[in-house]
């Protein structure tokens, strides 16, 4: 069975990642002035989140990636693509991404960083990967394993001829179980809701008290 859901996944592929761009821009904040997205990689979501706010900054470490970033954001005048350091921005932020990056971060570091950089009222949204443990874990990993397809065909019903392709993205596995990151989240953001979703993902949404 599981190598006939691998076969069907590599034929149908999606991105897990890009996926959760409909969820972020549910969840804008109300002042929309500058957005700052973490780790932007190919500059997917600085596309879609330009119509939105006034600027659009992407940072990233990777060089491939930077450049990949600035072309797809080269017709988008309010969109920014930098390297180096995410923190050390002038800020403040109305919206602060990361999207599969907390995990490379020193988590507790990056999130105090992300408080001291949003503005008032500003949201911190975030999809994440985390080691799965408890029940609710795996029972959520399983319902992903059995959608994972369905989700695919629906996305991309024609097949694709080149089978299952490396990530595009570096990518590394995470070391934190979701509760354990839950507890690191509200106790720099209380307030803060974390969610398990399918795709082998999570997400965590705040917003700084005025």
């Amino acid at each position: 069975m599981a190598s006939g859901l691998e076969k069907v996944n590599a034929r149908h592929p999606w991105s897990h990642n890009d996926h959760f761009h409909s969820w972020i821009l549910a969840n804008l904040p109300e002042r929309r002035d500058s957005a700052l997205d973490v780790g932007c990689g190919r500059g997917e979501l600085l596309a879609a989140l330009s119509p939105y706010f006034t600027s659009v900054n992407g940072v990233d470490l990777d060089a491939a990636m930077l450049e990949q970033a600035t072309q797809r954001s080269a017709g988008f005048g309010n969109v920014t693509v930098r390297g180096g350091a995410w923190n050390d921005g002038p800020g403040p932020y109305d919206l602060i991404t990361m999207i599969a990056v907390l995990h490379h971060l020193d988590v507790t570091a990056a999130l105090h960083d992300v408080r001291r950089l949003l503005a008032p009222g500003g949201r911190f949204l975030a999809v994440g990967l985390a080691v799965p443990r408890s029940v609710r874990d795996h029972a959520w990993d399983l319902a992903s394993v059995v959608t994972n397809p369905v989700i695919g065909y629906v996305k991309h019903p024609w097949p694709n001829p080149n089978g299952k392709q490396p990530a595009p993205y570096p990518v590394r596995d995470p070391t934190k179980t979701f509760d354990e990151l839950h507890d690191l989240v509200v106790d720099v953001m209380p307030g803060a809701v974390m969610r398990h979703q399918l795709g082998f993902r999570h997400t965590v949404a705040w917003t700084k008290p005025n």
